[in-house]
């Protein structure tokens, strides 16, 4: 008899891991608290990031953020209420950007990548969703020489990488997206970005998809997980057990709780991005512009045009403070002149977020029979079929084609 697998969480990250453990032969049984990838797989950018090696914890960043935070609406926020509740995870934050953990944790992240792009598309020919896919690349813009300068050790840090990219200005920059405010003098052009039609819709896609070939959804919140013999034990708050041969916890922002359980005290937080969907025919995009100095992107979606980002700490239970994609959008209709800002849609999640900028990925302490998978951050979507894969290998005894030492639960002490 096939050996059954529990999967906490239906987002993408969840469903990639269904993915490749049924073409594993596993029974699969997907657990979800809310709907099918309606968290942040819902109203995140869309975006197959690939080429996006460097961390968010960097010594940039941190010249970057006092500033940033003195704008309450700006690409940082952090309520004072929360500062105590954050302190240690941006104390390891602050550690995590010293340049030599910086330097490991890019190449981390680019080994993780390259894994992700090719396990993508395997996953993406596999579920018939190759066309949802958009192969435009990414155009980042800069309001001044100085700060394309500034963001040069970053270009430089992917070159080594073998990333491609372009730096455009004048005529190349107005082909690349017509329509730009005068004040971008320049930009630089990654060719192997991709987007996908619409982040929740490719998730349901991949859902259904699960779905025709055996996989099991069950609504409810997992309270506990504990080893059971050779198996695992789940207990859910209306009381129900289920037992299985194994787990995977990819709850996202909520799988903090789940591990410490399990024995492992992980210092996940959350960023809260913020979006406007606005109507289709909104701007002529031609690709997902990313306005780097403001901690926001645009990107072209067959639901419309998305305008969000930025980053807001304040946990999972306080309400959202929707003047952030107010104040977004602003920024965007000055930048895209033209940009009809009416009819959008507002929208909060949560990303689930580690202080190095990597996930965690491996088994967990008390058993290797559940295999953690979660604290993506803004990753999510593009390491997706990566973590599935290396979950079906961990659970299959292989070794997977990653090193997992940087990624384990236990490496913040």
């Amino acid at each position: 008899m096939p050996r059954e697998v529990v999967i906490v969480g239906a987002g993408i990250v969840g469903l990639a891991s269904a993915h490749h453990l049924l073409a594993e032969g596993w029974r699969v049984r997907l657990i979800e608290r809310g709907g099918v990838a309606e968290g942040a797989s819902f109203g995140n950018a869309g975006a197959l990031a690939f080429t996006d090696v460097l961390p968010l914890a960097s010594p940039g960043i941190l010249r970057k953020a006092p500033r940033w935070m003195l704008d309450p609406l700006g690409p940082l926020a952090l309520p004072p209420a929360y500062l105590p509740r954050i302190a240690p995870w941006l104390l390891r934050f602050w550690r995590a950007s010293l340049p030599d953990r910086h330097r490991h944790a890019t190449q981390v992240q680019s080994g993780l990548m390259r894994l992700a792009a090719q396990a993508m598309a395997a996953m993406v020919e596999s579920a018939g969703l190759a066309g949802r896919l958009r192969h435009d690349g990414n155009l980042e813009l800069y309001e001044s020489e100085a700060e394309m300068a500034a963001a040069a050790p970053g270009w430089a840090a992917r070159e080594r990488e073998g990333i491609a990219f372009e730096h455009v200005r004048g005529a190349r920059l107005a082909e690349l997206q017509p329509g730009l405010s005068p004040r971008f003098v320049a930009g630089t052009f990654t060719p192997n970005w991709m987007t996908v039609d619409d982040p929740h819709r490719f998730a349901l896609a991949l859902h259904a998809d699960m779905m025709a070939k055996g996989a099991t959804l069950t609504k409810g919140e997992v309270r506990d997980i504990a080893p059971a013999g050779e198996g695992v034990c789940l207990t859910l708050a209306d009381g129900t057990v289920l037992k299985a041969d194994a787990g995977v916890l990819a709850a996202g922002a909520w799988s903090r709780d789940l591990a410490r359980r399990l024995g492992d005290r992980v210092p996940l937080d959350t960023e809260r991005g913020y979006n406007t969907t606005l109507p289709p025919g909104a701007f002529d995009l031609r690709r997902q512009i990313t306005f780097g100095g403001h901690g926001f992107v645009v990107t072209p979606l067959s639901t419309g045009v998305r305008v969000g980002g930025a980053v807001e700490f304040g946990g999972l239970h306080r309400p959202p403070n929707f003047a952030r994609a107010d104040a977004m959008l602003r920024k965007a209709a000055a930048f895209l002149p033209g940009l009809r800002t009416e009819g959008g849609r507002p929208w909060m999640g949560f990303r689930p977020s580690l202080p190095d900028s990597l996930p965690v990925i491996g088994p967990s302490r008390a058993t290797p029979r559940v295999i953690y998978a979660f604290g993506h951050g803004h990753l999510g979507l593009t390491q997706s079929a990566a973590t599935g894969r290396i979950v079906a290998d961990l659970l299959a005894g292989r070794a997977p084609a990653v090193a997992l030492n940087a990624l384990r639960a236990g490496r913040f002490g």
